[in-house]
């Protein structure tokens, strides 16, 4: 049984890659990373009833799984190249896995990712996915580049994923719609900002996809960079659906604590700037000026007096 799915999630996920000399079916993948090149590698664990809700559709999983450690490729300005599949089961479920490799598929396909092995085991639903990429020696973006006087800069809308879970609360259930509809679409089909990303390489200082939160993952940067980062409460960038589902005060929290976006949170040298929103332009990808990179540590998230917003945390804690 356990070969017969992975022989399902091998009819849906075979893309073929010329870096790829051996694939799904022996002890262990042959790849071959192109030279001049660093390999980017990522992990993350997706657990039910922690990272998605009991019930969640499985083709959005499969593409969830995915795009949350592309994600991390992305704001390493890495080109995405082949993925390993972890598949934990209560028991083997064909619907399930053909649906969830649909899903995982149905992304892989967008960033030519060949799917090159993995596991599928029984136990509590739980979904690990492993991904490399490439970047040029010496060229990757990382945490430790921001310096005083950066500013900070944010890809897309920021807060709609974690509306989108507030909106599979009952308590929300009087929100518009559409507005649940889009919200929830944020959560549930995250997309990794690659190619901003990769134009990222040739302007920004420092770079993090916002996954735990924006004040915790910029906190990553601040820490790694020994500097402090001012955000500006009014800056941050909110979609439609956001301003529509919710009060100023609720949209902020969500907005600068929520996580789940998917999003790059970055700094640029101000002379850097204008030629960062050019690139992004060009690429149809978006980025709104945040706060600031500063003296001292830590991130604030500021009012428009210039004065602390307090937050009851800084984001997801992953053993709080």
């Amino acid at each position: 049984m356990e070969f017969d799915l992975i022989d399902r999630i091998r009819a849906r996920c075979d893309l073929a890659r010329a870096d790829v000399v051996l694939g799904i079916g022996d002890d262990a993948a042959l790849l071959a990373p192109p030279p001049g090149h660093e390999l980017a590698v990522s992990t993350d664990a997706l657990v039910e009833g922690v990272h998605f809700p009991r019930g969640a559709a499985p083709r959005d999983l499969g593409w969830k799984a995915l795009a949350v450690n592309l994600s991390d490729l992305a704001a390493m300005g890495a080109t995405p190249a082949w993925a390993l599949l972890t598949l934990v089961l209560p028991q083997a479920d064909g619907a399930f896995v053909d649906a969830f490799a649909e899903g995982f598929a149905e992304l892989s396909a967008t960033h030519r990712v060949a799917l090159v092995g993995g596991d599928t085991t029984r136990g509590p639903l739980a979904i690990g996915v492993t991904v490399h990429g490439f970047v040029p020696a010496g060229r990757a973006l990382r945490r430790d580049g921001a310096r005083v006087g950066d500013l900070v800069f944010a890809t897309g809308t920021l807060g709609d994923a974690a509306a989108g879970l507030r909106c599979l609360d009952a308590r929300d259930a009087e929100l518009a719609h559409d507005a649940r509809v889009a919200l929830i679409e944020r959560l549930d089909r995250p997309m990794p900002r690659i190619a901003a990303g990769l134009a990222l390489r040739e302007t920004a200082s420092a770079c993090i996809d916002v996954s735990d939160g924006l004040v915790a993952d910029l906190g990553h940067v601040a820490r790694r960079s020994g500097v402090g980062i001012e955000l500006d409460a009014r800056a941050l960038p909110a979609s439609p659906a956001l301003l529509a589902a919710f009060d100023e005060s609720a949209r902020i929290a969500l907005q600068a604590t929520g996580g789940d976006d998917y999003e790059l949170a970055f700094t640029v040298a101000p002379d850097r700037a204008g030629d960062m929103q050019r690139d992004l332009a060009r690429i149809g990808c978006g980025a709104t000026r945040i706060g600031r990179v500063v003296e001292g540590g830590g991130v604030r998230l500021l009012d428009g007096e210039g004065r602390d917003i307090g937050l009851p945390r800084a984001g997801w804690e992953h053993f709080s």
